[in-house]
């Protein structure tokens, strides 16, 4: 026969254990309250994003979800990079690229500009585009980075002015955060670039993703 002082204990434990079923119930029926999915993370941009001249498993965008899980955050990275991209043309497939991805994403790093400078494209142009783009981005209300990239030197100091000052330029207009060069520590570094000269060998996209983790990061939280 259980004893008073045993009953209570009981009794404290059957209300424990009515606690813990309850807030587990509770957990399943409020999607607020269970775990969070994985973020997502949409990197939108041309050639540096698609991974040009190498095989998947050494691009940008994976080499990136690996560092985010091993830095805790089980991320999955999507490549939205196409080779040969100006501005004004992933500015005419954002949308359908958002379509795309199934869900609404986390963040989206904007890397773009590259080949409009690479043509000598009027800089005003390029800043138009990539305007129009991280607008609608923030219509949406999705988070967003924007990696810059700087002129190459042969093009003049005017030029370089101009283009290079699209990035802070947009940074500011729409409070997102910037990550000035994407090539920050790889250009003009042989050792770390493709025969091309342009384009980051597996060893460039590992010191490119290393650099811009914190800010990937960052933007997520």
């Amino acid at each position: 026969m259980a004893t008073g002082a045993g009953m209570a204990r009981q009794r404290r434990y059957g209300a424990v254990r009515q606690l813990v079923h309850f807030l587990l119930a509770l957990c399943l029926a409020s999607p607020g309250l269970a775990a969070r999915p994985a973020p997502l993370i949409w990197a939108f941009g041309d050639s540096l994003t698609a991974g040009y001249g190498l095989p998947p498993a050494q691009g940008f965008t994976t080499q990136l979800q690996a560092a985010l899980r091993q830095a805790g955050v089980a991320a999955t990275v999507r490549n939205g990079g196409i080779s040969g991209d100006t501005a004004a043309q992933a500015r005419a497939r954002l949308l359908w690229g958002l379509r795309g991805l199934g869900a609404a994403p986390d963040l989206v790093i904007v890397e773009l500009g590259a080949n409009d400078m690479l043509r000598g494209l009027p800089p005003e142009a390029a800043a138009a585009n990539l305007d129009a783009i991280v607008a609608e981005l923030k219509r949406r209300r999705i988070p967003t980075l924007i990696a810059g990239m700087k002129a190459a030197p042969n093009l003049g100091s005017a030029y370089r002015r101009s283009f290079d000052a699209i990035y802070p330029r947009l940074s500011h207009t729409y409070g997102v955060r910037l990550y000035p060069f994407f090539l920050q520590g790889v250009a003009g570094r042989r050792a770390l670039l493709q025969a091309d000269g342009l384009h980051p060998s597996a060893a460039g996209v590992t010191i490119i993703v290393r650099s811009i983790l914190p800010s990937v990061l960052s933007s997520l939280r």
